[in-house]
């Protein structure tokens, strides 16, 4: 019971999802963060999963729910739903596979066509254990990110390489979002109510500039 009640005592409820093509390593980078896990036998997701992790974020205690899809087209139908209340997404594409980069124009037009306006996105480059079969330049993937005004960062989810810096810098954008909105709204009710654990929208939150949120 005590350790159920720990789980609960948090001040933010962050949504967060993972995209991209099938077989990028998106369920991997999910279970490395949430359970420090991987499986080399990971199978493709068949619809959505979902695993949470709190941790700590500028003195605050964030509960992070991720959330993870299935590439495959025949499962685009579920996308509405999974986009809704999400607060940050993990772009996420394959360094050793061209394709998965390309096609990444596509997921982020989806992201946007569902997802909030505010919603924090950061592009991945996972499977950097396997340098030596780099098909996608880190500085290509850089200069897309820029343009997009995207964070960007490399992976790898076999070697537990940045895995936890991604999520500690996509949460950290989420809560100066959302901390920025505390401030400026008047209304102390909507303020408050945030800290109870409950899911927030950032739609009425100050539209952030296109900037790069992270250079690293």
């Amino acid at each position: 019971m005590g350790a159920m009640r720990a789980d609960e005592e948090y001040d933010y409820l962050f949504k967060v999802v993972l995209i991209g093509d099938s077989g990028v390593g998106k369920s991997n980078i999910l279970s490395r963060f949430t359970r420090n896990e991987f499986c080399l036998e990971s199978k493709s997701t068949i619809g959505v999963e979902f695993a949470t992790r709190t941790l700590e974020v500028e003195g605050r205690t964030i509960k992070a729910q991720i959330w993870d899809t299935a590439g495959q087209e025949r499962y685009r139908a579920i996308t509405s739903a999974y986009y809704r209340g999400a607060l940050g997404a993990l772009l996420v594409y394959d360094i050793t596979k061209p394709t998965t980069f390309e096609n990444i124009s596509r997921w982020l037009k989806e992201l946007r066509d569902h997802a909030d306006s505010n919603i924090v996105i950061m592009l991945i480059g996972n499977k950097t254990d396997l340098k030596h079969l780099c098909a996608v330049a880190s500085e290509d993937a850089q200069s897309f990110a820029e343009k997009e005004g995207l964070c960007f960062i490399e992976t790898s989810a076999l070697e537990a390489v940045n895995v936890e810096k991604a999520f500690q810098i996509i949460l950290g954008e989420i809560y100066k979002i959302i901390s920025k909105k505390s401030v400026v709204s008047n209304d102390e009710a909507s303020a408050g109510s945030i800290k109870e654990g409950k899911t927030i929208s950032v739609s009425d939150a100050e539209a952030p500039a296109k900037k790069q949120c992270c250079s690293t």
